[in-house]
């Protein structure tokens, strides 16, 4: 094998590089032993009773999330606590971008598929590393400004010698297994609308069932199966009603859920949308999504009286052949902070002990842990509750009620119904978003990365409509000379870390810090006893799946978000992970010219012995080159000062930050530095004109006025002699 491999440049969308790796057919020591019981053709030969029967090929990893069940557990025990010291790296491959990486790679019959950012797929060769094909479904960048959270894409599904692909911009595309040709393509969404697709197809049956993203902006959810072999519409499922004066798609629509609105929320669409998590059941024959949040967060503006405003983040049982309601469950009535149940969902058999109250035995389960801190156990054919712990320090609720199944909340975090600022654990993104967890059988803990975080939440007096920007409702600060209230008494600390949950005792068993605690990373664990997960600070580590001992760590250049798998390449077993996320880890520098942030494969085996490249040189020698603060005078009047506030937290927050400071590592820069704040024609240029909507910074000259864009730059202004005066202050010599 080879010990490195470097990027191979690509031509064309679909372009075969080079005959002879094309025909590499993989060796009959590699074939399924099921592939033959399928009618499946093609370089994919998968079909309907192989992905049933996935568990039988451990070699393979045929589905992103491992298996129907999404568990993300190998049997594969080769790699184990006693021989993963010898774990090295065999080969790496470039990737052509520099935006998030999320995509878990699917390993099937000698080829690995894996997505990019921008929605693009490859294919390499699992014994030589050599790309066979690369396919660029070609998005105009200016659609990044859709994607509420980066222009991510987490994977692809195979059937019948196809690689199905959610595209970005709402198409769904079947591409040929071997050369990577198109063979079909479909509009799943209104292109008139801000949706987007970021998650993986699932395919049950011969229905490619795919969701969509967009309840930031002003679209209504839902999930749509196609037919796998020619693209057409089977059914198509809503998470939201729509005009109530209108007849509803779906009965449970009119019987269940329009109770539970008020106001006029399908204005807006209503949000809801089915962006990650799925599992299918083939005992059951059932599949269980998660629906997101509502469009505008703020209840108090979505849905003016309160309610429940079903089916917002919910799990939700369909009949995959028809798209029929069984069931649901709902995590977070009336939701309001953007806690969606959009998060991984697993379906499992837990063993449960005999109590003074039951006889115990097994139960066929669903598990999440969504954004709002607790984690569920349902059961899987009735959807009833369980049990329901907090596995973070949440401030939003005190428990789940038994009886019940609803929160218990607390007052205080009801921003929208009280009036008052408050700050509130979780924040936006999360105590889970969507980094897959694992669940092994043999130790009956589910792994699960954690990233505690609080914010502020506040309503704005008033709502106005965001044709093109987030519309929210929420203000992320109290405002000036405001104290905002601090739900349940006092904010957790933010920290991430890895944990070991027991589903049954539904109690933490060990738990791993995250060195750099900016967020969550992907897992998968296997029989070899180890959990495989990244982190921010450039490290993919392995962990004793009983005690969370560290027993192996190797750098990865790169900051890690995606899960990893795990395959055999002539009965030798190999790891794969996709590296990179936004910026770069503390510390690391550039080492490829096609990607910013590092973006690689990575796949080890056991002596492998490929190293990472060199380090770029450095621009200049030294130290690194310190950027001066120089915002001009501020001459805006304070009003003006305050609409250019709510119009940045609306328009601008997502990628620049609230208050215009950027998250860690995001790839968007700190205004307050910027050399455009010195010309009002420069700033319009790129803020209004699209001068760099190719970079990623659409122009929003349709949906904001040339008074709103110099109020939004007056409060850049502000905040960049904020952030001078403070410099200068810390400066100054200590009396």
């Amino acid at each position: 094998m080879r010990a490195y491999l470097m990027s191979l440049a690509v031509a064309a969308p679909a372009l075969l590089l080079g005959l002879s790796a094309c025909g590499n057919t993989p060796t009959a020591s590699t074939e399924s032993p099921v592939a033959s019981k399928t009618n499946a053709v093609g370089a994919a030969a998968i079909g309907a009773e192989r992905l049933i029967a996935s568990n039988s090929e451990p070699g393979s990893w045929l589905l992103a999330g491992g298996d129907y069940r999404e568990q993300r557990f190998s049997q594969l025990d080769q790699i184990n606590e006693t021989t993963v010291s010898g774990l090295g790296l065999a080969w790496y491959a470039d990737i052509d971008t520099e935006r998030g990486q999320e995509s878990t790679p699917v390993i099937v019959d000698g080829v690995m598929y894996l997505t990019t950012a921008w929605s693009m797929v490859k294919a390499y060769d699992i014994h030589s590393g050599s790309l066979l094909w690369a396919y660029d479904p070609a998005i105009d960048r200016a659609k990044g400004a859709d994607a509420c959270c980066d222009v991510v894409n987490r994977g692809v599904a195979a059937w019948n010698g196809k690689i199905y692909v959610g595209v970005l911009d709402g198409r769904l595309i079947a591409l040929d297994g071997k050369t990577g040709k198109v063979v079909w393509e479909k509009q799943t969404t209104d292109t008139t609308l801000p949706y987007t697709i970021t998650g993986v197809p699932r395919i049950v049956k011969g229905k490619v069932i795919i969701g969509n993203g967009g309840a930031e902006y002003r679209v209504r959810g839902y999930v749509t199966a196609y037919d796998a072999e020619t693209g057409e519409q089977a059914w198509r499922w809503y998470s939201v009603p729509g005009d109530p004066a209108l007849p509803q798609e779906q009965p449970e629509l009119k019987d269940i859920a329009l109770p539970t609105w008020n106001g006029e929320w399908w204005k807006l669409g209503g949000g809801g949308t089915l962006w990650d998590g799925m599992a299918y059941d083939p005992e059951l024959d059932i599949i269980y999504v998660g629906t997101g949040n509502g469009t505008p967060w703020n209840q108090k503006y979505r849905s003016p009286g309160g309610g429940d405003n079903l089916f917002l983040s919910s799990i939700v049982a369909l009949d995959p052949n028809t798209g029929k309601y069984i069931w649901h469950y709902q995590t977070t009535p009336g939701e309001t902070w953007d806690y969606t149940a959009t998060q991984p969902i697993m379906v499992a058999d837990l063993n449960y002990p005999a109590t003074s109250t039951s006889k115990g035995g097994k139960r066929r389960v669903v598990m999440q842990a969504p954004k709002n801190g607790f984690f569920y156990v349902l059961d899987a054919k009735t959807g009833k509750l369980i049990s329901a712990e907090k596995f973070a320090p949440l401030t939003w609720a005190t428990h789940v009620d038994k009886t019940t199944g609803r929160p218990v909340e607390i007052p205080e975090a009801r921003f929208d119904k009280t009036g008052v600022a408050a700050i509130v654990a979780p924040a936006a993104l999360g105590m889970h978003n969507w980094h897959p967890m694992a669940f092994s059988p043999e130790t009956g803990l589910v792994y699960l990365p954690v990233h505690v975080s609080s914010s502020t939440y506040a309503s704005p007096p008033n709502f106005e409509v965001n044709l093109k920007g987030w519309n929210t409702g929420i203000g992320f600060t109290a405002g000036q000379g405001v104290t905002p209230v601090v739900a349940g008494g006092a904010a957790p600390k933010t920290e991430a870390y890895l944990i070991a949950w027991d589903p049954i005792a539904m109690k933490e068993v060990w738990r791993v810090p995250n060195t750099d605690p900016r967020g969550g990373t992907g897992v998968m664990v296997t029989s070899g006893n180890l959990v495989f997960s990244g982190n921010h600070a450039g490290e993919f580590n392995a962990y004793d799946a009983r005690t969370g001992k560290k027993v192996w760590s190797s750098p990865t250049q790169a900051k890690v978000v995606a899960a990893p798998a795990t395959f055999t390449v002539d009965g030798e077993q190999q790891i794969a992970i996709l590296v990179g996320a936004r910026g770069l880890p503390i510390g690391q520098t550039r080492t490829v010219p096609t990607s910013a942030n590092n973006s690689r494969i990575l796949v080890y085996r056991l002596g492998g012995t490929a190293t990472l490249p060199a380090e770029m040189p450095k621009a200049t020698a030294g130290a690194p080159i310190t950027v001066k603060i120089d915002p001009p005078l501020l001459t805006a009047s304070n009003e003006t000062v305050a609409s250019g506030e709510l119009l940045f937290g609306q328009n601008c927050a997502v990628c620049h930050g609230a208050a215009g400071v950027p998250a860690a590592g995001s790839i968007a820069p700190d205004l307050r530095y910027s050399a455009l704040l010195h010309g009002r024609n420069l700033w319009n240029g790129a803020v209004r004109d699209g001068d760099r909507a190719q970079r990623g910074m659409p122009g929003f000259s349709t949906t904001l006025t040339a008074e709103q864009t110099d109020n939004i730059l007056a409060y850049v202004i502000k905040r960049a002699n904020d952030e001078k005066a403070a410099q200068e202050a810390a400066a100054k010599p200590k009396p």
